[in-house]
C-alpha cells in the first residue's frame, strides 16, 4: 500500500471545495495525510500539521475504510483506528468517506 494512494483517493472523494470546513489529519503508518477544507480549494499534503481531528490508523486499512470494506465502528473497537480530537468532525468525515 502506499501513502500516495491513499492522498489521491482522498483528494478525489473531496474535490476542491466539500462543504466540511475543517482541519483533518490521517496519521499513518507511512506518513500523514493532513487536509485543509477551510480553503477552497482545499489543501491536501503530506505534511505533519496541527488539525482539528486526527485518525491514527493503518494506510491499509484506511483504503478499506474509503471502499467500505472495514465497519469504522469495528475497526475502532478493535484498535484498528483510534481518533483523537473534535468527534462532530470526525462524525462528518464518516459520512462523507464512508464507502465511496
Amino acid at each position: 500500500m502506499s501513502l500516495q494512494i491513499l492522498t489521491d483517493r482522498i483528494t478525489s472523494i473531496l474535490g476542491t471545495d466539500s462543504g466540511l470546513d475543517a482541519t483533518i489529519k490521517f496519521k499513518t503508518d507511512e506518513g500523514y495525510v493532513f487536509i485543509d477544507s477551510k480553503v477552497v480549494p482545499h489543501t491536501i499534503s503530506n505534511l505533519d500539521e496541527d488539525a482539528e481531528c486526527t485518525f491514527d490508523v493503518s494506510v491499509k486499512n484506511a483504503l478499506k475504510l474509503l471502499e467500505g470494506d472495514l465497519n469504522p465502528m469495528m475497526a475502532l473497537m478493535t484498535g484498528k483506528l483510534k481518533i483523537e480530537g473534535d468527534m462532530g468532525v470526525a462524525m462528518t468525515i464518516a459520512k462523507r468517506f464512508g464507502g465511496k
